[in-house]
């Protein structure tokens, strides 16, 4: 793979990384086809199952529904261990080596849960598989968004979170298939699922030994002559021949002396770099790291909140009062996937062109009306049942409508923002914060949504709809634009003691304005600001007295 550069080397990162995503999202896609095997219920004493007729083979009734929601949402107390650790590693032995970690910690989580004998088995196992996660979460992103180029980075990571969704669609048709082996009671329904999601741990583990370490870490760990080098493979443009035959490599090059300039800066905060000072800001001075926490934590949880994890829950229960029959259903959850997936290619077209504000804000008025709708036809479908195929189809569209919607935005944003907001200092455990929040957004809603749908039913999507009308002020006073600027430029986006996004871009722009006048970087971090740099011409004068 060193012969690998440019265009190509960006393909083949993008597949390798793409794999560990694919991961992902398979395993998050599994345990819904899991939870309807008959044999998984009974052995971990979730249920029952009974026959229904040929066409609807066995169908699993949940007894212990609390029991079945802790099996799921303990995964995530693992992703959150997992995530904090790595973003430790990440900073200090690299992204490749704490990503072929989490691999070994994947492959054991995933073995004790396909050989799982009882409940006890099946918890434990499921924390370990969850740590394996959380560590691929919080650094493989990271490792996408630093070798990628300020102009594509979210186009970059979007187009391996549709490997992620594929991901899913994988796991529920393999899931779907085998329902209909045998009589649909074996134990491979459920225990040979879990076990293909080795497969792409063990491809992405063999590619890992052939790819290039971030050249940002490099940077930061004093490996300038690797670092430099990896960077003119990913900078090298084939059309170039002037810059090709000189070997200045001035595209690389320049990008390599400002990571060093950062780099430079952000030593001097070195008492910001644990896990206790980054989430209070101490010793971070006006590069405001608590701030950055604070977004990447609450944006996770605000996409649970704005109700995917509730359209999963409650979109079968729409299809099949709809009167649908469960083979059927379980097709129509099928397709919803797949539109799902495809939907995602959206957000590789336009994440970085409409930027990520953009992309959250029509997301959420989308996201906002569809679940609104979907929940009072469903309301309709109830108290009309001489109508219930006519509401029950309007109320599937607007589930398809969402599910499309929410692949196109609030899936790879969320994801994308926190991996492009930490300077290179912290960026692992940055990233590890936003895995943080998608991990309490998720183990909470995963208890809290069958509750909800217990009590109050329908009207569950009403909230979730009003939370999507409520997060675009918070967009948009908040979470300042990323998109189509450097890594690099991010400590001086943050650097406005404000925190509101006008008062962040106006302190930016001045920033900008003083380091094209000859201002240096490191005045930020002796807390002068940048508006007190000296002029150029100030800068010679002086130089030219000393000497």
């Amino acid at each position: 793979m060193s012969e690998l550069k440019g265009k190509k080397l960006y393909y083949v990162i993008n597949a390798v990384a793409g794999l560990a995503i694919f991961f992902f999202g398979y395993d998050q896609g599994m345990m819904g086809g899991v939870n309807t095997s008959p044999d998984y219920v009974e052995t971990m004493g979730l249920g029952y199952s009974k026959y229904e007729g040929e066409s609807e083979g066995y169908v699993v009734t949940i007894t212990q529904s609390a029991r079945q929601g802790g099996i799921v949402s303990i995964y995530y107390l693992g992703t959150l261990i997992g995530c904090l650790i790595a973003g430790i590693t990440g900073d200090r032995l690299g992204r490749l080596k704490t990503m072929m970690i989490g691999c070994f910690w994947v492959l054991l989580g995933a073995a004790l849960q396909c050989s799982s004998q009882n409940l006890a088995w099946m918890l434990c196992a499921r924390v370990i598989n969850g740590i394996g996660t959380g560590y691929l979460n919080a650094i493989v992103p990271v490792w996408s968004a630093e070798v990628a180029t300020h102009t594509s980075r979210g186009a970059f990571i979007a187009l391996e979170f549709t490997l992620n969704i594929f991901g899913v669609v994988v796991a529920y048709w393999i899931e779907f298939g085998l329902g209909f082996v045998g009589d649909g009671r074996s134990q491979v329904r459920w225990r040979f699922p879990i076990a293909f999601q080795i497969v792409p741990v063990l491809g992405f583990m063999l590619a890992l030994r052939w790819m290039p370490e971030s050249p940002r870490w490099l940077v930061k760990e004093g490996r300038l002559e690797e670092a430099q080098s990896v960077l003119r493979r990913l900078r090298w443009v084939e059309s170039n021949e002037t810059e090709k035959e000189s070997g200045t490599h001035n595209t690389a090059d320049i990008e390599f002396n400002s990571i060093v300039d950062v780099v430079k800066l952000e030593k001097k905060h070195a008492k910001m770099n644990s896990y206790w000072n980054m989430f209070w800001g101490i010793g971070s001075g006006e590069l405001h790291i608590a701030r950055r926490v604070q977004l990447s934590i609450w944006l996770q949880i605000i996409q649970e909140w704005v109700g995917i994890a509730a359209i999963t829950v409650y979109a079968p229960t729409i299809f099949a009062q709809a009167g649908y029959g469960a083979r059927k259903s379980q097709w129509l959850s099928g397709l919803n996937d797949v539109t799902y997936m495809l939907a995602t290619l959206l957000a590789v077209v336009t994440i970085d062109r409409w930027g990520r504000r953009v992309g959250l804000w029509w997301g959420a008025v989308a996201q906002g009306i569809a679940l609104i709708l979907a929940g009072a036809f469903s309301r309709l479908m109830k108290d009309n049942p001489d109508k219930s195929v006519q509401y029950g189809g309007a109320a599937a569209f607007f589930v398809f409508l969402y599910t499309a919607v929410f692949g196109a935005t609030w899936l790879t944003i969320p994801w994308v923002y926190p991996t492009e907001t930490f300077p290179l200092e912290v960026r692992a455990k940055g990233n590890a914060w936003g895995v943080v929040g998608w991990s309490i957004g998720n183990g909470w809603l995963m208890m809290l949504n069958p509750v909800m749908f217990d009590a109050i039913g329908e009207n569950t999507l009403h909230i979730f709809g009003a939370i999507n009308f409520l997060s675009i002020p918070i967009v948009w006073a908040f979470y300042p634009e990323t998109a189509n600027r450097t890594l690099e430029e991010m400590d001086l986006l943050f650097a406005s003691n404000s925190p509101f996004t006008w008062d962040e871009e106006a302190h930016f722009k001045k920033l900008k304005e003083g380091l094209a006048a000859g201002g240096k970087m490191q005045d930020i971090a002796q807390g002068e600001g940048l508006e007190r740099t000296p002029s150029v011409e100030s800068h010679r004068n002086d130089t030219s007295e000393k000497s």
